[in-house]
């Protein structure tokens, strides 16, 4: 796709959440000038293990396919020279460094407006480019663990647990393309540009959502299930078969309705304790019961195939 082909993005990236930000944007047709550290031998994300090998990784493609990219030092003149060059010509210019290195290094809006009154200059940081962390590294493993996705992520006997994925690195770099797409929408229409102030930390709480609203509206605290399951959904979850595991989901009383009749226990979609999502969170272990014995007659291929014909 090529509907960004018409916008051009400088971006002082590294990493991981910058540079999964500016991939979606270079996916879908802009082109994205990727400034890279000459000082540290480019992208710190060409040397990670595995499959890294001459100044080149498998990590580093998967977040810096289809942009270009150049190697600049912008602690001297020369190097900030070719970076305002770029700017000059450019929609947009995005990072992903501390809240305080663009004051350091002349990269905010009021350092480079004069050279292109139409920039969109957007930064995504740790914890914001005010505050009193705004000084503090930030990764996205610490951060699961400051905005509390630790705790609800993992088995209720287990320790806290990050997600598989960075998906605070992700989020934030989609939020922060969002906000830069948006900025540019308004310099083309009001012929100004400006800042966008994005925080891999307000995004992560903001990610809370539904159990962040819970607790501060009714002061619910959402606590870990096993089986990776929903905390008020049921069934939904991971269930045993014969030989694996299987994800059930039924938000819909007619899923769960076509899956009774799937495991040939149509009963239980009767049963008063079951008729409501309500019942059967409140009555989760008996009917987990009756699922667990139903699935454990067949293997997951098995009962993937039924449910998949069934709907």
């Amino acid at each position: 796709m090529t509907g960004l082909s018409d916008i051009r993005i400088i971006a002082v990236e590294q990493y991981g959440a910058g540079p999964f930000g500016s991939l979606h944007l270079a996916e879908l047709g802009a082109d994205v000038i990727k400034i890279e550290d000459a000082r540290t031998g480019g992208d710190i994300g060409r040397h990670v293990p595995p499959f890294a090998e001459d100044d080149d990784s498998l990590f580093f493609q998967s977040f810096n396919r289809n942009k270009r990219s150049i190697c600049l030092d912008l602690s001297v003149p020369a190097g900030v020279a070719v970076l305002h060059r770029l700017v000059e010509g450019a929609d947009a210019l995005m990072y992903n460094l501390r809240g305080d290195v663009p004051d350091k290094l002349g990269l905010r809006y009021a350092d480079l407006s004069h050279l292109n009154p139409r920039l969109v200059v957007c930064s995504l940081s740790g914890y914001g480019m005010t505050g009193p962390r705004r000084a503090e590294p930030a990764y996205d493993y610490v951060v699961q663990g400051l905005a509390a996705w630790m705790d609800l992520t993992g088995d209720p006997a287990g320790p806290p647990t990050k997600s598989g994925l960075s998906l605070v690195d992700y989020c934030g770099g989609v939020v922060a393309a969002m906000s830069l797409l948006a900025g540019i929408h308004v310099a083309r229409r009001d012929g100004v540009g400006g800042e966008c102030d994005v925080s891999l930390f307000d995004t992560a709480m903001a990610m809370l959502s539904y159990p962040a609203t819970w607790f501060l509206t009714r002061g619910h605290e959402t606590r870990r299930k096993t089986r990776s399951a929903h905390p008020s959904v049921v069934p939904f979850g991971a269930y045993p078969t014969a030989d694996g595991w299987l994800m059930l989901a039924c938000v819909k009383p007619v899923f769960f309705e076509r899956l009774t009749k799937v495991l040939g226990v149509a009963e239980v979609a009767a049963d008063p304790r079951f008729a409501t999502l309500a019942g059967r969170q409140a009555h989760q272990a008996e009917l987990d019961a009756v699922l667990d014995s139903a699935l454990s007659r067949h293997g997951t291929d098995h009962w993937v195939g039924l449910l998949s014909a069934a709907g």
